[in-house]
């Protein structure tokens, strides 16, 4: 008997079911899984990626300890960095960097700019920046993890070896837009309190 499913029904099955039912629908697709259902649909929260990894995945278990070892809001790099590892592991789907001469390999990357720069946009152009609070000055409450900067933060360069690696420009792209919620914590230094 053969049960026909739309790539819609599929995916909203996969999402839903066990971790014991994913494990079934992995191995009845065999090497069309990650065509049939894409990792960029199935891991779309870092809800998503845990499940796709295992509550038992050493990089779940560091992330879920974390959130209650360091509560406090100057540790959420360190949080947001361990989260990061879960997402960026389940979008590589089993893919594992080797750190070699000749391997490509992305990150996302954040341009930051200048509340004149932004005024200075078009609107065509503005919709593609991404706003988060707080000032930056000279650059001094601002920085991004491993980058060197020259002259001000809105005109910088990095070279950073990151953990954060990921197979492909599209995943980085994806991961960049998809779990900014979690990259903003890890690259940028809160805004502090209005009284300090």
């Amino acid at each position: 008997m053969n049960i026909d499913f739309t790539p819609e029904q599929l995916l909203a099955f996969y999402r839903s079911t066990s971790n014991d039912g994913r494990k079934v629908i992995k191995e009845a697709l065999g090497e069309k899984f990650s065509e049939t259902i894409p990792v960029t649909e199935r891991v779309k929260t870092y809800d998503d990626a845990v499940k796709e990894l295992g509550e038992d995945h050493p990089f779940v278990v560091a992330a879920n300890s974390a959130v209650w070892r360091y509560p406090e809001e100057d540790n959420q790099d360190i949080v947001a960095y361990l989260k990061l590892r879960v997402v960026v592991a389940a979008l590589n789907d089993g893919w594992k960097p080797e750190f070699t001469d000749d391997e490509r390999r992305w990150s996302p990357w954040y341009r930051l700019y200048t509340k004149e720069e932004i005024d200075n946009l078009s609107e065509e152009d503005k919709e593609q920046v991404l706003l988060w609070g707080g000032s930056a000055g000279d650059g001094s409450l601002c920085g991004l993890v491993c980058a060197f900067s020259s002259y001000a933060w809105s005109d910088s360069g990095a070279t950073f070896g990151s953990r954060l690696a990921l197979k492909s420009e599209e995943l980085a792209d994806y991961a960049g837009k998809q779990f900014i919620e979690l990259f903003a914590p890890f690259c940028f230094r809160p805004k502090p309190a209005e009284n300090e």
